[in-house]
C-alpha cells in the first residue's frame, strides 16, 4: 500500500459531494497532492425517463453533459492551483468503475460520498463502499458533512482519531497517517475494551486490563511522535461503534480511522463489523484503510 496520496480518485454524484470537500483534503497543498481524477457513474435506472421505460439515451447524454459541464469548471480551479486533472463519465455499475478506475489510474486514495437523509441513510449503499474496500488495495474515505448548513468544511485529516484492535490493517493505518503528518495537527488512539471482558474481574484485574491496554496504546502513539506528531492514547469500554463515534466527539476529531477485514460484502451484510457501521451510521468522516493483499 503507498503511503503518501499524490493522486486521489475523487467519486461524485454532486447532490452529495462538492468541490469544497476536495478543496478541504488539499489542506493548503500541506499533502504531496499532484493530480485528481474525478468519476461520475451513472446508473442505468437514471436513464430511464419514467417507471418502466426502456433504455433512453437522450437522457445518457443530458447527464454526461451537465456533468461534464461542472467538471470542467472544477478542473479549472485545480488548474489554477498547479494541479492536474483526469475525468471519467461512465454508466454502469459504481463498485465495477470505482474499481477499475483507481486501478488504471493508480490512484493513492479514493474518496466517495454520503447522502445525509432520513435517520443517515447512505447514498452509497455499506455494501458498495465495503465491496470497493475489499476489491482495492489504497484507503476508501468515506466523506461526510458534519454540518450540512455549512459548505465551507474543515479539512478531515487535521485531526484523525485512530480506532485500532491491534489487527495488521490497523498497523497499516498506522503507517499511512504517519506520511500525513504535514496535515496532521494530532492524533487521537483509541481501543475500545469489551465489557465481556470486563465482567466478573476483580478492581485490580479490570486495572491491569486497563494498564495494559493504555500501554500497547502509548506505543502505537510513540510511533506518532517519532514521525513528528502529537499522539494521545485513550481506553474506552463498550460497544465499539458507539464508543470510537463519543470518543471522536470527546476528541473533537475531524476524521475515524479504521482498518478493515477484507470479509466479503454478504459477510459483512449479515454478521456486520466495525467498520461498515462506522461508514453508515458515524456522523464523521471515515477512512477505511483495507488489509495487505495477498
Amino acid at each position: 500500500m503507498k503511503t503518501e496520496i499524490r493522486k486521489l480518485l475523487f467519486v461524485t454524484k454532486f447532490e452529495e459531494l462538492w468541490f469544497d470537500a476536495l478543496q478541504s483534503l488539499l489542506d493548503q497543498r500541506k499533502l504531496p497532492l499532484s493530480h485528481v481524477v474525478f468519476l461520475n457513474v451513472i446508473e442505468r435506472e437514471k436513464v430511464a425517463l419514467h417507471r418502466g421505460a426502456g433504455y433512453q439515451k437522450e437522457e445518457e447524454i443530458k447527464l454526461r453533459e451537465k456533468a461534464n459541464i461542472r467538471f470542467i469548471d472544477w478542473a479549472e480551479h485545480l488548474f489554477e492551483q498547479g494541479l492536474e486533472c483526469g475525468v471519467y463519465i461512465v454508466v454502469g455499475s459504481l463498485v465495477q468503475h470505482v474499481v477499475d478506475t483507481a486501478r488504471k489510474e493508480d490512484v493513492d486514495l479514493i474518496v466517495i460520498g454520503r447522502q445525509k437523509k432520513g435517520k443517515l441513510e447512505l447514498f452509497y449503499s455499506s455494501s458498495d463502499i465495503i465491496e470497493i474496500i475489499r476489491r482495492v488495495e489504497v484507503p476508501v474515505l468515506v466523506y461526510k458533512y458534519m454540518n450540512q448548513d455549512i459548505k465551507a468544511v474543515e479539512s478531515p485529516l487535521r485531526r484523525p482519531l485512530l480506532a485500532t484492535d491491534w489487527s495488521p490493517s490497523s498497523w497499516r493505518a498506522v503507517e499511512y497517517l504517519k506520511n500525513l503528518k504535514d496535515a496532521i495537527e494530532q492524533v487521537n488512539v483509541v481501543h475500545v475494551a469489551s465489557e465481556k471482558s470486563l465482567k466478573g474481574s476483580s478492581a485490580m484485574a479490570v486495572q491491569k486490563i486497563r494498564k495494559e491496554t493504555r500501554q500497547r496504546l502509548e506505543e502505537i502513539c510513540d510511533v506518532f511522535e517519532e514521525a513528528g506528531i502529537d499522539a494521545r492514547p485513550h481506553v474506552y469500554v463498550g460497544n465499539p461503534v458507539a464508543e470510537i463515534e463519543k470518543a471522536a466527539r470527546d476528541c473533537q476529531s475531524t476524521l475515524i480511522v479504521v482498518g478493515t477485514s477484507g470479509k466479503s460484502a454478504w459477510t459483512e451484510r449479515w454478521i456486520g463489523s466495525v467498520p461498515k457501521d462506522l461508514a453508515e451510521k458515524s456522523v464523521f468522516p471515515t477512512l477505511l484503510v483495507p488489509p495487505e493483499k495477498k
